[in-house]
């Protein structure tokens, strides 16, 4: 076939500058649809809670106040205001569980503490306009009084001293006292506050380090830098000892230390910290809970990010080198974990993560620290 060339001329003079408007257009859509991907999946974890809240503005409330809280806490991180009808349907239900002693727990009181900081960090987050103030003042107040310290005559030398459990005076573990260490930072509370410098000695205890901060019977036995649950224990500790009578260290428990050490203001050349960081290091993971596997996995994720982030450290080099944009891949984990009705659950329903509510709430308040701040 003979071909015309100033036909063929005039046909790519006038198709060329439309393939150019194509191709880059094209570009353009392809890097916005990779902007947007962080922004669809939590529009569609948004929109379950949403959509899955009951009628008194509550959220799993069989199993306490803490769902309804973590969850209203989790829209609000995502930019739903107080004011917003479902936020604010859910935060008359948490304010009927304040109490006079200025707890915010569940009836029954089975987990006082543990549910009035995880209340205190959605109130303060609400708290926009003062409406709030008195709560949060008596909640406050709550947290920093079930801690155990020396007013309850317990001296520096007892392995309870600082730490936090679920009710009350009960025995202390490093969740709680992360929890109440995220509260009092939540109401302003800075490194040179005493209760989180007292929470700071029971949180160095709960290190799989021996030094002059942990001298207990468990700080030599594994020495990995990583964290245990606690060392206010006695007798076999099932799978979280290890057969020579030390505790086992595992992922949620490292970051909620580190996090903890960060809020203290302990420096990053203290032993201490060095350590965890070379604990992280051999065990990054966006895949399971170190030493744990899927249990826990979506509360890990919300430790993991929120004291990556507080580190203040875009990337994480493990030790085989490789390096690691932790916010990267967290987020495409959560994506591909993420069930087409916007939810997160765990097949592991140890801990009640088999619950939609809670492990999406998890995943939603992970999410909110995969956004670097400005």
């Amino acid at each position: 076939m003979l071909v015309n060339p100033t036909a063929c001329r005039k046909f790519l003079s006038a198709v060329l500058p439309l393939l150019v408007v194509t191709l880059t257009f094209g570009s353009f859509r392809s890097a916005s649809a990779a902007d947007a991907d962080y922004d669809t999946v939590v529009a569609k974890g948004v929109k379950f809670l949403s959509s899955n809240q009951a009628d008194d503005g509550s959220y799993s409330s069989q199993v306490g106040i803490g769902p309804t809280a973590i969850a209203t806490l989790a829209l609000l991180e995502h930019g739903r205001s107080p004011n917003d009808p479902q936020v604010a349907k859910s935060l008359a239900y948490l304010e009927k569980a304040v109490h006079d002693d200025g707890g915010v727990y569940a009836a029954n009181g089975r987990l006082k503490n543990y549910e009035t900081c995880i209340a205190l960090m959605c109130f303060n987050k609400a708290n926009t306009d003062g409406k709030y103030d008195t709560i949060v003042k008596n909640a406050e107040k709550y947290v920093r009084g079930v801690q155990i310290t020396d007013t309850d005559g317990v001296g520096e030398e007892d392995v309870n001293y600082g730490g936090s459990g679920y009710s009350g005076k009960t025995r202390p573990d490093l969740s709680n006292t992360a929890f109440l260490m995220d509260a009092l930072v939540s109401s302003g509370a800075d490194k040179e506050d005493e209760a989180i410098q007292k929470a700071l000695v029971f949180v160095s205890r709960c290190q799989n380090l021996e030094s002059e901060y942990n001298t207990t019977k468990f700080a030599g036995k594994v020495n990995d830098g990583g964290f245990y649950y606690t060392p206010a224990v006695s007798g076999d500790q099932g799978d979280r000892g290890t057969p020579d009578g030390g505790l086992r260290s595992y992922g949620s428990m490292g970051y909620a230390g580190l996090k903890s050490m960060i809020y203290a203001g302990v420096d990053k050349d203290d032993p201490r910290v060095k350590a965890v960081l070379k604990y992280i290091q051999k065990n990054f993971d966006v895949t399971a809970n170190p030493g744990m596997g899927q249990a826990g996995v979506f509360y890990y994720y919300q430790t993991f990010a929120k004291s990556l982030d507080a580190l203040g450290q875009p990337t994480i080099t493990d030790a085989s080198g490789v390096t690691h944009d932790w916010r990267k891949e967290l987020l495409a984990e959560l994506a591909k974990r993420q069930k087409e009705d916007g939810s997160w659950s765990n097949s592991n329903t140890q801990w009640l993560e088999g619950d939609a509510n809670l492990a999406t709430s998890f995943a939603l308040l992970a999410l909110a620290d995969c956004q670097e701040k400005k």
